[in-house]
């Protein structure tokens, strides 16, 4: 077990900048167009060119920065790629080549199979499985191939329009028309047909436990990037034994974008990502602009600990127990269980949250639709079986309250999450031990918005400044008082 280190999570962020698709596209068109002269780089003819393009191609690349097109809306992007052949009659087959071979390269070859392998020890063969998992992937990552495909080839036809003939003004003027019009027609779509992001609770948090404590420790187990309909799937006796013993809640929705800093940004500060500022696993301002449980706890003189990898210190910086993601899958859970006994152990938190990583990195690499996916999940079962056994004989378990659940699913393609697909909206979530009901099933709608002011109440402070989300009160049983 090894902590992530200062080069890890300098790494992590910098890769975050290739796996973000607002951030990809930039960087992947900006690096063809290079590539195309590098031996002109050298030649001032060359930039006397390059630059007006560059300025002129930047508001079609600001608008595919700006909107997404995840799911049923790229298939938008391949019109207007129709449209922007039609209309300038231009296409660069060297650009096209190299744009589909290095994609290919990156994706595939790189990402798909060096990447994973050496993080997770996925197979040396896993192209031959991940080619297509590039293709069906419906998210925004740098992954979607149906997205990133077609604005790339957009935003370099373009540039290689501008520079292929001295500048004139009817070229300008096409250009900056072509523009305009993939402007307007990406607003409308957007607003006529993105119609899929969830509703938050909008309203202060008003439940607030002035009567003491339901529980003296909560235990927040993630099973990151967990299908609920895969969940239900898995032979998972020891969590069926204990889901039982408390509440269910059958429709839990995660937050848009459903990336997991994100995720984790909500669920633990109760507030809606516009008003806590992470926006994507890319975090360009490190930090959260609201509250979280964290300084709550601190301020009532008690500890929150969070085991996890390094993406979760941009949110929660030193809050965060980080444990290196640069491990076989077989034990990338084990490593992060290992770091929560020693929390445990060395700082016994009321509260402490564990991310299990197995499940969404089978899902990433090997894809959801696999019996891959639903093994792992029973792997994790017993895992989970296992600490939690080990908390019970050390006494951690004495008048405590667990939750289990996941930030977000995961959908088809390379475990597609963030645009909330198919698989990826709703998530497993339980509770169960002292303070809460048992043998209830919920199936009103809820948020993952709802974990931090529950997680307050049972705690019996007041939930965090900034929390919207609504406490999970049909759950609580308040004859089972510590």
């Amino acid at each position: 077990m090894k902590p992530a280190s200062k080069f890890e999570i300098v790494a992590a962020r910098c890769w975050n900048v290739l796996n973000e698709g607002k951030s990809f596209h930039p960087v992947f068109v900006l690096g063809l167009f290079f590539l195309l002269h590098v031996f002109e780089l050298g030649d001032g003819g060359f930039w006397g060119r390059a630059l007006p393009a560059l300025l002129l191609t930047a508001p079609i690349v600001l608008v595919f920065v700006y909107y997404d097109f995840p799911l049923k809306l790229r298939w938008a992007l391949w019109g207007f790629l129709a449209v922007f052949v039609l209309v300038f009659q231009f296409v660069d087959f060297a650009a096209l080549a190299l744009a589909l071979g290095l994609y290919v390269f990156f994706t595939v070859f790189f990402w798909g199979t060096f990447y994973y392998h050496l993080r997770t020890g996925a197979p040396k063969t896993n192209f031959v499985r991940f080619w297509r998992l590039v293709l069906e992937n419906p998210d925004s990552t740098s992954g979607n191939f149906q997205e990133h495909v077609p604005k790339a080839l957009i935003s370099l036809f373009t540039l290689q329009y501008l520079v292929s003939e001295p500048l004139s003004a009817g070229r300008i003027t096409l250009v900056l028309l072509f523009a305009a019009a993939l402007g307007i027609a990406s607003y409308l779509i957007h607003r006529k047909f993105f119609n899929w992001k969830p509703v938050y609770p909008s309203e202060p948090t008003r439940e607030i436990n002035k009567d003491g404590p339901l529980a003296e420790r909560v235990i927040v187990v993630v099973i990151d990037g967990c299908r609920l309909d895969r969940f239900r799937e898995a032979r998972k006796p020891y969590l069926e034994e204990m889901m039982a013993s408390g509440t269910v809640y059958e429709s839990v929705e995660t937050t848009y974008p459903a990336r997991t800093v994100v995720c984790f940004s909500s669920m633990f500060t109760g507030a809606a990502p516009e008003e806590h500022g992470i926006r994507s696993n890319l975090v360009l301002k490190l930090g959260l602009k609201v509250e979280s449980i964290f300084d709550v706890l601190r301020r009532h003189g008690k500890v929150g600990r969070l085991v996890g990898i390094a993406h979760l210190i941009d949110a929660f910086g030193g809050d965060v127990a980080s444990v290196t993601s640069v491990a076989h899958n077989d034990k990338i859970d084990q490593n992060l269980i290992a770091a929560a006994r020693r929390e445990l152990t060395e700082h016994d938190p009321e509260l402490l949250i564990l991310q299990l990583l197995a499940v969404d990195q089978n899902g990433h690499t090997r894809g959801t639709y696999y019996p891959e996916y639903v093994e792992r999940i029973e792997i994790t079962d017993g895992l989970i079986e296992e600490f939690m056994r080990w908390c019970e004989e050390r006494g951690y378990l004495r008048n405590a309250a667990v939750i289990l659940m996941a930030d977000h699913g995961q959908g088809r393609g390379i475990g597609a999450h963030g645009h909330l697909s198919e698989g990826e909206r709703f998530v497993p979530f339980a509770m169960w031990g002292s303070g809460v009901a048992e043998g209830r099933t919920i199936s009103e709608p809820r948020s993952i918005l709802d974990l931090a002011p529950t997680i307050s109440y049972l705690l019996g402070v007041e939930p965090p400044g900034g929390s919207t989300g609504r406490v999970f009160t049909e759950a609580l049983d308040r004859r089972k008082r510590p």
